[in-house]
């Protein structure tokens, strides 16, 4: 399931990226970069299975890993609220991107499914990394909901508030999870022991 979501999430970003630089819509560079992150935390998820072997290089592969990854969403966080918060301030207008409603809509099928099956592994294993990784693949299907809302507003009504807003709407979520990483908290860090 990693070198799935390696893959899904590779073309996710640069399509994400393209099309929100050709748009000039925040929330979708945002999520572009949410799937970079995204590979990170699979590159890490790799890195964790492979830590396997000694016991005290799992447990600091552990430890790296969830801190990585919380690292990684509130250096997103960041970016999202001052590039949205201009974008509001300054009335820029995104244009319609049909590419990023594709986009979205397919993160919305794909991302539930990889997150389910990378949890599984993440109970298998016992491992809070894992199950981080996990979260942060549900998350984005999150994203995708708030950032297909986002960009439907815009091209459908014309609401040009609506892409940045969108943005704004994920920070919460983003930034909570952040926070839970570098605490060392994962969804399934209790049962996982």
């Amino acid at each position: 399931m990693t070198w799935a979501t390696l893959l899904y999430n590779s073309l996710e970003a640069v399509l994400s990226i393209g099309a929100g630089v050709a748009a000039g819509s925040v929330a979708l560079v945002g999520f572009g970069i949410d799937s970079i992150i995204e590979l990170t935390a699979s590159g890490a998820g790799l890195w964790r299975l492979h830590a396997d072997i000694d016991p005290l290089a799992r447990a600091r592969a552990e430890r790296q890993t969830v801190r990585l990854i919380g690292v990684c969403f509130l250096a997103l966080a960041v970016y999202v609220t001052y590039d949205a918060g201009h974008t509001l301030l300054a009335r820029r207008a995104p244009e319609g991107s049909m590419l990023g409603i594709v986009i979205a809509a397919a993160s919305l099928i794909v991302m539930p499914v990889l997150a389910r099956a990378k949890r599984r592994v993440a109970f298998s294993l016992a491992s809070g990394a894992l199950a981080a990784e996990a979260t942060q693949t549900q998350i984005c299907a999150y994203l995708s909901a708030i950032l297909l809302a986002g960009l439907a507003l815009n091209a459908s009504v014309g609401w040009w508030w609506a892409d940045p807003v969108a943005a704004l709407a994920m920070v919460p979520l983003i930034a909570w999870e952040g926070l839970q990483a570098l605490r060392g908290r994962t969804i399934c860090c209790d049962d996982c022991g």
